[in-house]
């Protein structure tokens, strides 16, 4: 389903399993620009089981320009608590680089924000790495704010693992 945009040549759809190649060419070119290759293990046939499923968690709206994938964007529905409503959460958001600057990345971000108001969410967020000045500086620009005195934490790997066995001590 192609969704029109209020750009030339330059319509949103939303991804289905047979993109699952284009899917994991955008995230590797995302890992490259952040500096984290190495971390990649995503494959083809991971992400046709765990984005197209059963359990299916994300949605994924993939951007062309003249017919041409030149973006996308992975987002979940997440929830607060305090506000007693759902959000949505961007894990990425990649526009190739040839491609920046024509206003594409920010269109994605407003579809996903109009999203979120029909959905009834209270939040949208994402993280950004502290040194991409770039993408921080657009984020202010469109009113995005830091969460101030909160940190990301994470368990993944070996730690994930072995945190996980402490349930059946």
């Amino acid at each position: 389903m192609k969704i029109a945009t209020g750009l030339p040549d330059f319509e949103l759809r939303i991804a289905e399993i047979a993109d699952c190649p284009l899917i994991l060419d955008f995230i590797k070119q995302l890992a490259d620009y952040e500096r984290l290759s190495d971390a990649v293990v995503a494959t083809v046939e991971i992400l046709e089981e765990t984005l197209f499923g059963a359990q299916r968690n994300v949605e994924i709206l993939l951007a062309e320009y003249q017919n041409t994938p030149v973006a996308y964007a992975l987002y979940f529905q997440n929830f607060s608590t305090f506000t007693g409503r759902p959000g949505i959460y961007l894990e990425d958001l990649y526009v190739k680089p040839a491609m920046r600057g024509k206003g594409f990345g920010k269109c994605l971000l407003a579809y996903i924000a109009k999203l979120a108001v029909e959905r009834k969410c209270t939040r949208f967020e994402w993280s950004v790495l502290d040194w991409n000045e770039p993408s921080i500086q657009f984020y202010r620009s469109i009113g995005a704010v830091p969460m101030a005195e909160w940190t990301v934490q994470r368990l993944d790997g070996k730690a994930l693992h072995q945190f996980a066995a402490e349930f059946d001590r």
